[in-house]
């Protein structure tokens, strides 16, 4: 468990390959994994491969955190998952996954996401704007 008094060496980045169990871990040990497929490992592998970019959080070996997008690196970004390792929360990780993200995508590229619950007042201190016009369509 880390230590709030002592700067910790976190390591962001785009290229690890990430076993799916590894990061179905992660997402258990944050927030997210109530509302991910964390009992479909299937599922889990075709999120990770898929995705266009995505961002890891690593203290050592272990992942405590991951910023997943579908992005034309253009004009938009869909942040689908933001998770932080419920240990690591509050110390700048997630904020600076988001960084990290933004900074691989065109200058004018935005970053659109849907907000868990818990995030929802987590956000805006980062700077998004609240848009009240998202709508899903759920698959079977």
């Amino acid at each position: 468990m880390p230590t709030t008094d002592k700067p910790m060496n976190i390591e962001y980045r785009d290229d690890a390959k990430i076993a799916v169990e590894a990061a179905i871990d992660l997402y258990r040990r944050s927030t997210l994994g109530e509302r991910r497929p964390v009992d479909r490992p299937d599922l889990f592998a075709g999120m990770l491969s898929n995705a266009s970019l995505v961002i890891s959080a690593w203290h050592g070996k272990r992942l405590i955190g991951i910023a997943r997008s579908l992005t034309d690196f253009s004009y938009v970004a869909y942040l689908a998952d933001l998770a932080v390792d419920a240990d690591y929360q509050r110390q700048g990780i997630g904020k600076q996954l988001i960084h990290e993200t933004k900074r691989r995508l065109g200058r004018e590229c935005m970053i659109v996401l849907l907000a868990a619950p818990k995030a929802n007042d987590y956000y805006p201190k980062l700077g998004f704007e609240h848009n009240p016009r998202a709508w899903m369509l759920k698959g079977s």
